[in-house]
């Protein structure tokens, strides 16, 4: 075996990759997978794990809640501590913790339980996300590095997509226990690949000197209830809440303190001066898009068909699929367009056809089933590898090998942030919307009005046969909820339209993106 540090030493181009780099990698990517997969595969089976811990509509929102925010606080601390314990140790102690953590939240005898044992989860699979970005940069030679962004940025946005609805099918199946058993035997596998094969870095004791206790600390504060304020702000109608415009206050000093201490730490943990390179800076800005594009996209049309058209976990999972399949059909042809074109021409093709499906799909009806969704959704699934692929060159195609794995730490960070304040946002202008849409459709049902005097009447007629007496006040109930409906229906259209506009700014920021190649072309900046 080489040494790690005269690996690291060697010229990017002149790296030779063993089939054991490959195994180890291609083992990380999985724990990624499954550490991405288990943000959202708890969301379609909160009621089942409600009923069997006896919790509360308040509390069971916490086993997702628990599982981000100690996510979004590891994130950004993993490439420090990838420096200090190696990349190996760090992604096995992560995995191990991650696997044990999965099978205990199958046992939860509680809502508390389960709850500390998510935040260990999430706080241990945030560990593994950032550290297979890096990886791909700091072992493989830069050819080989346009068709590792596929791999990485199929697994990063499928993920999303998947958890639902393989959620929803475990728990019909089995039970909602399975979501967290499925975890043990691959993540046993992973952890000792990854500690057989992973050998390119090796630990840096010597950056525990001057360890940046306060950095850790206020990271922890600031991310953790900015965390908290997005996840609970729109349910207690932000500011009108005390409890809220305490915890923003406290998010904000917190913010404030933390740049400061980073900026003038002698070690920070938390390297910010890997922004100083406007190209880090705009991908990190292109990445916080993608996640609001991926993760509300992931969020509003699945509650859609949920809401309005009443499916099953089932026949949502096949619907949202469309975007996977899409996404897998253009990843070749992403990766052979990274070697051959400019990167700013593609990253604007992908935010264009994103933000086109996002604007065909906000002229959806309450009567749009599969077909109907058909054609947005494989636009959306086309584009996100043109996206993903470029943007990661961008970010950290070009940096120095000692700045790739703290950089790609904040990278993954601004990306679950931009999920985070996106859904914070659409949950509100929904609620908004809601209401809006209701008043308006309301104010329209009146006796002036034939074509809804008609219709009350003909609902009548028909619940006249069924209900003799109650068919007046059924009628009017039958005709309140398809006013709701076609108003949840406007609302979801108002907010696909809203993310539409995102990406439409993301392409007006094009002019800041400096000309880049992709590392496979030989290039740099």
């Amino acid at each position: 075996m080489s040494d790690p540090a005269s690996r690291m030493s060697v010229a990017p181009q002149d790296r030779v990759v063993s089939l054991r780099d490959w195994i180890g990698f291609l083992a990380m990517v999985v724990g990624m997978f499954m550490a991405i997969l288990d943000i959202q595969i708890v969301a379609s089976s909160i009621q089942q794990i409600q009923a069997g811990l006896s919790a509360s509509a308040d509390e069971i929102s916490w086993v997702q809640t628990a599982y981000l925010i100690a996510e979004v606080v590891m994130i950004p601390l993993s490439g420090w501590l990838a420096q200090v314990a190696s990349t190996r140790w760090l992604f096995f102690v992560s995995c191990v913790t991650f696997t044990v953590a999965s099978a205990l939240c199958a046992l939860a005898w509680n809502i508390e339980s389960m709850i500390v044992l998510r935040a260990v989860q999430g706080f241990l699979g945030g560990a593994m996300i950032p550290t297979v970005f890096a990886t791909s940069f700091l072992v493989f030679p830069p050819r080989m590095t346009a068709g590792l962004s596929v791999v990485i940025g199929l697994v990063a946005t499928m993920a999303p997509t998947l958890g639902p609805t393989l959620g929803g099918w475990i728990t019909e199946q089995w039970s909602w226990h399975w979501l967290f058993l499925i975890n043990v035997v691959p993540g046993t596998a992973v952890a000792l690949t990854v500690l057989a094969c992973v050998h390119f870095d090796r630990p840096r004791p010597e950056m525990l000197k001057g360890f940046d206790l306060a950095g850790v600390v206020l990271v922890a504060l600031f991310l953790g209830t900015l965390q908290y304020v997005l996840e609970e702000g729109p349910g207690d109608d932000w500011f009108d809440s005390a409890k809220i415009a305490v915890f923003a206050t406290l998010t904000a000093a917190a913010a404030l303190a933390f740049l400061w201490h980073e900026l003038t730490a002698a070690h920070p943990v938390v390297d910010l001066k890997a922004f100083r390179d406007r190209n880090f800076a705009v991908g990190c800005l292109y990445s916080f898009i993608i996640g609001i594009g991926l993760y509300g996209s992931v969020y509003v049309i699945p509650l859609f068909f949920g809401r309005v058209r009443g499916w099953s976990a089932l026949e949502i999972g096949v619907t949202m699929m469309v975007v996977g399949v899409f996404q897998l059909l253009s990843a070749p042809l992403a990766g052979a367009l990274a070697q051959k074109i400019d990167l700013r021409l593609m990253l604007a093709a992908g935010l264009a056809l994103f933000g086109a499906g996002l604007w065909m799909n906000s002229a959806m009806t309450a009567e749009w089933g599969y077909w109907e969704m058909f054609l947005p959704q494989a636009v959306r699934g086309l584009s996100l590898m043109f996206c993903f692929v470029p943007i990661n060159a961008v970010a950290l195609g070009h940096l120095p090998a000692t700045e790739v794995q703290n950089a790609s730490g904040l990278y993954n960070l601004m990306r679950n942030l931009g999920g985070a304040i996106g859904l914070a946002a659409i949950t509100t202008l929904l609620g908004d919307r809601i209401a809006l849409h209701y008043a308006r459709l309301s104010d329209a049902l009146n006796v002036r009005n034939g074509v809804a005097m008609e219709r009350l009447d003909g609902l009548t007629a028909r619940f006249s046969t069924l209900i003799p007496g109650d068919a007046d006040q059924a009628a009017l109930r039958t005709l309140a909820q398809l006013t709701k409906r076609e108003a949840m229906t406007m609302a979801y259209g108002d907010v696909l339209l809203a993310m539409a506009g995102v990406f439409a700014v993301g392409l007006a920021l094009m002019p800041l993106v400096h000309k880049v190649k992709h590392p496979s072309a030989g290039g740099g900046h």
